[in-house]
């Protein structure tokens, strides 16, 4: 569902991502782990659209992000580590905005609409005006937005960033659901975080990327036969001198 080839962002003299190369299979979610200006974002950045290469490609659902931008980029769901909310609009006047400029046809709005409210747990709150939420609900209406076109692609970056621990618990119980579904309802998941419990929580693989250059990419099964904590992992191959948090 996801190929990357050879991506590579250079801005000015500084080489952001260099000649990354991964591939990520129908309902399989990811976990992006690196340190702060590893590279994730900007790679996340060019996979939907938003940032082109420098050099290298890539393709979403089978759609090259060159040859074919649109339909890449309709075949993709992306939640920024920002969510793009307007705190003025009600959920459901945002969610019927969002669904109109991401091509979703008029007859299907509101049966998608009513989708994305039931999936993301939002029902309760859809005629709420979104300045009003509180981070967790708002952060449900990002992941919405990300799916309302129902998309078979989703890139999260750093979605529990800032919530509490029962806020992260939803969110992760929802991200689950969203990749564990089937048929049109399965969703491929690649997310951004520096959270090693976010990992083993969600994920079933790890891609792991250090100063633009991708480091590892192994399954956490092969990883716990090996004996390998992620922690450990991360320390060894990023220089840090204490594993990053294990736990949130």
């Amino acid at each position: 569902m996801i190929e990357a080839r050879a991506l590579t962002k250079r801005y000015g003299e500084v080489l952001a991502v260099n000649s990354v190369s991964f591939k990520v299979e129908r309902g399989e979610v990811v976990g992006f782990l690196g340190p702060n200006g590893a590279g994730k974002t900007t790679t996340m950045r060019m996979l939907t659209g938003f940032v082109p290469p420098t050099d290298g490609s890539a393709s979403i659902a089978g759609h090259d992000i060159f040859e074919d931008p649109l339909a890449a980029r309709r075949s993709v769901g992306y939640l920024p580590e920002t969510p793009p909310l307007y705190p003025e609009m009600t959920v459901t006047s945002y969610l019927r905005y969002v669904a109109a400029i991401k091509d979703v046809p008029r007859a299907r709005r509101r049966e998608a609409i009513d989708r994305a409210l039931e999936r993301c747990a939002l029902t309760q709150v859809r005629g709420r005006v979104i300045g009003t939420l509180s981070k967790g609900f708002r952060q449900r209406v990002g992941l919405a937005q990300a799916i309302v076109h129902d998309p078979p692609v989703l890139i999260l970056d750093e979605p529990t960033v800032g919530l509490d621990p029962v806020q992260i618990g939803e969110i992760r119980g929802l991200i689950r659901d969203l990749a564990s579904g089937s048929g049109d309802s399965q969703h491929t998941v690649v997310l951004s975080t520096h959270i090693m419990a976010e990992v083993s929580a969600i994920c079933r693989r790890v891609i792991l990327i250090n100063e633009g250059h991708k480091r590892v990419d192994a399954s956490l099964d092969d990883l716990a036969r090996e004996g390998r904590s992620l922690e450990s992992l991360f320390a060894r191959e990023t220089g840090s001198e204490t594993p990053v948090e294990a736990a949130r």
